[in-house]
Order: C-alpha cells, then sequence, then structure tokens
C-alpha cells in the first residue's frame, strides 16, 4: 500500500505580523464570548464589497481558520474566494489606525478606500 502525504494548503490571507499583533490587542480585551475575530466581505460602498472585521462568538465550519499568537482569526467562508493571496496589514500612523489590505483579486476600488470590486 502506498502512502500520500497531504500537502498542507497555504491560508487563503497572509497577515502580516502587525496584523497578527493588533488580532492579540483585539483577543486581550474581546466580549467574554469572542472565540476570534472574523473578516468577511460584506455587500456595500460604492464598489460593492468592503473589508469588515469583527469579534465572533461562534464557529462556522465553512470559515477558514489561522491560529495566530494571540487568538484564532477566521475568515467568512463566503468571502474566501474574494481574499486568496491577499496580505492584511495593520497600520498606524498620527492621524490614522485601520486594517490595510492588499488583494490581489481586487479589479478596482472606489477614492474612498472603504469598498473594493472583483
Amino acid at each position: 500500500m502506498v502512502e500520500t502525504q497531504q500537502r498542507e494548503r497555504p491560508a487563503a490571507v497572509i497577515l502580516t505580523l502587525s496584523a497578527q499583533q493588533r488580532v492579540a490587542e483585539l483577543m486581550a480585551r474581546a466580549p467574554e464570548d469572542a472565540i476570534g475575530v472574523k473578516l468577511s466581505t460584506p455587500r456595500r460602498g460604492c464598489s460593492g464589497l468592503a473589508y469588515s472585521v469583527d469579534y465572533v462568538s461562534e464557529a462556522n465550519a465553512m470559515d477558514e481558520r489561522i491560529e495566530t499568537p494571540g487568538g484564532t482569526f477566521f475568515i467568512d467562508g463566503a468571502s474566501v474566494l474574494y481574499l486568496i493571496g491577499s496580505t492584511m496589514d495593520w497600520v498606524e500612523d498620527d492621524f490614522t489606525a485601520g486594517f490595510v489590505f492588499q488583494n490581489p483579486n481586487a479589479k478596482g476600488s472606489c477614492g474612498c478606500g472603504e469598498s473594493f470590486t472583483v
């Protein structure tokens, strides 16, 4: 009998060290029922889809999971196809702070950068 090895599938989204640290900070002050942080792409904004990061209190079998040092990061199962190959970073300066996405699947975005289209 020949044994086959399964290659580990790469994560749909790469979290930079800064993004992982931000997830850890969020989980340190998360509501008691939170089991992780979840990225989704709800329909909204000028271009159709937006990035949304929220606490999640219940696991969904369809969601992707990425284990980070600070907690579990979930990716909405319905959003994975829009996000494959993306990098998520946390950027903070004197005037703004937020997650920034480099998404190779985005074909365009609105002028304010809040939404994107695929």
